[in-house]
């Protein structure tokens, strides 16, 4: 068994999905559950053609309890140098997402709490459980938000959410994450996976270049100009491309587009 299996969907060869797999530890974020996360992203992202979309999810109705407590423990026996060096790379294992050339598409299938569910808002999208609880409960473990979630909050819901979620750390449930602005859904257990698979679906049946570019543009920081110049160069790439002459002729044929992977 490995604690990070991927696989390709059953009639679905754009989709891949990632199970987070550790039932000992509730899927909990060790280093050894983050260097096989990162090399399976690595392999994914090396694959010719590429994944249309990818999910992470949790294998038995778990996804993940977020940081593991004996390797929490094991850093009050280090130093402060090695500390921050151990957890700046470590993070980097799964904010891998980010870095993607395709969409990585979170499947909160239950609770995620504090680096789990900012590895959640680190995917593109990301679609949670009502009843599951969700939390940044760094600060009450006496530590300062990580993985990110000091960034993650702010872009994915605004300052008034991170000042509130992460100087509390208090627990939410699922259908009061998709009233901050949280996540893009939130369905129940029996259909979850079915629905972030629907949602992959639409999003692998779009032109493929124009995707990978977008989800760059998405993330690139700068200014507004900045932005029209990134839009001007992906468009002068997608105008020269086989979607874009597929995407018009199917147009001008009154039929669906049918994307052959480069």
């Amino acid at each position: 068994m490995s604690i990070v299996e991927a696989e390709i969907l059953k009639d679905e060869p754009g989709i891949h999905v990632v199970y987070l797999n550790n039932p000992e530890t509730r899927n909990s974020m060790t280093l050894e559950m983050g260097l096989a996360f990162h090399r399976t992203f690595q392999t994914l992202a090396s694959l010719d053609p590429l994944p249309r979309a990818v999910i992470i999810t949790g294998r038995n109705d778990v996804f993940s309890a977020g940081g593991d407590l004996k390797l929490l423990k094991s850093f009050s026996e280090k130093s402060r140098n090695e500390n921050r060096e151990f957890m700046q790379s470590f993070y980097k294992l799964f904010l891998t997402v980010r870095d993607m050339p395709f969409p990585v598409l979170a499947c909160v299938n239950g609770h995620a709490v504090g680096a789990a569910l900012a590895l959640a808002l680190a995917c593109d999208l990301r679609y949670f459980l009502p009843d599951a609880k969700y939390a940044f409960n760094f600060v009450k473990i006496g530590i300062h938000p990580g993985m990110g979630s000091s960034f993650l909050v702010k872009e994915v819901a605004g300052m008034a959410q991170a000042q509130e979620l992460l100087l509390t750390g208090r627990y939410i449930s699922g259908a009061e994450a998709m009233q901050r602005g949280l996540c893009h859904g939130v369905f129940s257990a029996d259909e979850i996976f079915d629905r972030t698979v629907d949602l992959a679906r639409e999003i692998g049946s779009a032109a493929p270049l124009a995707v990978r570019l977008l989800k760059r543009s998405l993330y690139a920081s700068g200014d507004l100009d900045q932005a029209l110049q990134r839009e001007a160069e992906a468009q002068a790439e997608n105008y020269v491309s086989a979607d874009f002459r597929e995407a018009i002729a199917a147009i001008e044929d009154k039929r669906t587009p049918l994307y052959v992977d480069k």
